[in-house]
């Protein structure tokens, strides 16, 4: 399972919020690329990267923070955050994002979101479907759509989507632990053959976001079979040590 520690942008600062709330906001350090050089110290390799005024905005904001990552680690960068046009994801990309995650589009502008997985593929195109009582919410969490998270999650995923970023957004910045129940059920749910496709589709690849809050809740996830698991303020407040991550990268 990969370890994916986040950093989230306000006004170029590492922030965390607590369930995508902005009032929230608690700053962490000014200057985000430290924070992932320190990172990159300890043996991590993968970094999400979330343009919290891109979100707000509806376009990208932060991609000057992207570049200086890119430019000077050699994480690999899953960037998200307002990409809602063809130009956001040129200049995303350009800036030097690995992958791209799109939440909001993927519910608002379904035709664009499935020509970018066509276009760059579906190792580039990382599909957000952060939920609020099983419901997708959209515009940085602002808002709460109909729609369901497991018949979404399944109708991209016969839209060729392998990689899902899923938070429980009540879990997400409360350290009360993530949504163990939920994730096994969507690896259930998700990895049967699709009725009426007659063969095995791709398997979801599920990264687990929201409410790490230990470092013991991190084997229970790799064994419901998560692919990765994002952790954010679990270590910006110490309850995990990077040392500690280091070691689990290590062995695994």
């Amino acid at each position: 399972m990969r370890i994916i520690p986040a950093i989230d942008i306000i006004e170029g600062k590492c922030v965390r919020l607590s369930k995508g709330d902005y009032n929230t906001k608690k700053i962490y350090n000014e200057n985000p690329l430290e924070v992932a050089k320190n990172f990159e110290a300890h043996g991590i390799q993968h970094l999400h990267l979330v343009d919290l005024d891109g979100a707000k905005s509806k376009h990208i904001v932060n991609h000057k923070i992207l570049e200086q990552i890119t430019s000077k680690t050699g994480l690999k960068v899953d960037f998200g955050g307002g990409l809602k046009s063809d130009e956001d994801l040129r200049i995303a990309f350009e800036s030097g994002a690995n992958q791209i995650t799109g939440g909001s589009i993927a519910v608002k502008d379904p035709k664009t979101f499935k020509s970018w997985i066509e276009k760059f593929g579906s190792e580039k195109i990382i599909l957000g479907a952060d939920a609020n009582n099983e419901k997708i919410a959209v515009s940085g969490w602002q808002e709460e759509s109909e729609l369901e998270l497991i018949p979404f999650i399944q109708e991209y995923q016969k839209e060729g989507v392998q990689y899902v970023i899923c938070t429980d957004i009540s879990k997400d910045g409360m350290l009360e632990g993530p949504a163990f129940e939920l994730y096994k059920r969507i690896l259930e749910q998700t990895n049967v053959t699709l009725s009426g496709v007659g063969k095995e589709h791709n398997t979801i690849k599920l990264i687990a976001s929201g409410g790490i809050s230990e470092f013991d809740e991190l084997p229970r996830l790799a064994e419901l079979g998560c692919e990765g698991t994002i952790i954010g303020k679990a270590i910006y407040e110490g309850r995990i040590q990077l040392k500690e991550l280091e070691k689990y990268i290590i062995k695994n």
